[in-house]
């Protein structure tokens, strides 16, 4: 699944991941002052290379990650996700 410049910005805003620019746009996901999952994309315009790799940079599978481009997934849900993988403390 190829995706495109806007869709990972669109994405990386609701999961709230923090960016910062370098070589690449680097993102990451912090819970509880713990860094999560991290990824990256080009500078480049149009599709991204490499969406396989961003999306199992950020822990989802194919359909969690159509998902997310499309919407239909909020942050609680990719929480929610990143628990049951066990990379998040469950809920005490």
């Amino acid at each position: 699944m190829n995706i495109k410049v806007r869709d990972f910005e669109h994405t990386i805003q609701k999961f709230q991941l923090k960016t910062r620019n370098a070589g690449d746009r680097l993102a990451w996901f912090e819970y509880e002052g713990k860094v999560i999952t991290r990824t990256r994309r080009s500078h480049r315009r149009g599709d991204l290379p490499f969406s396989d790799k961003i999306r199992t940079q950020l822990m989802l599978n194919e359909e969690e990650f159509r998902r997310a481009i499309q919407c239909h997934l909020s942050k609680e849900d990719y929480i929610e996700i990143l628990r049951k993988k066990g990379l998040i403390p469950p809920l005490t």
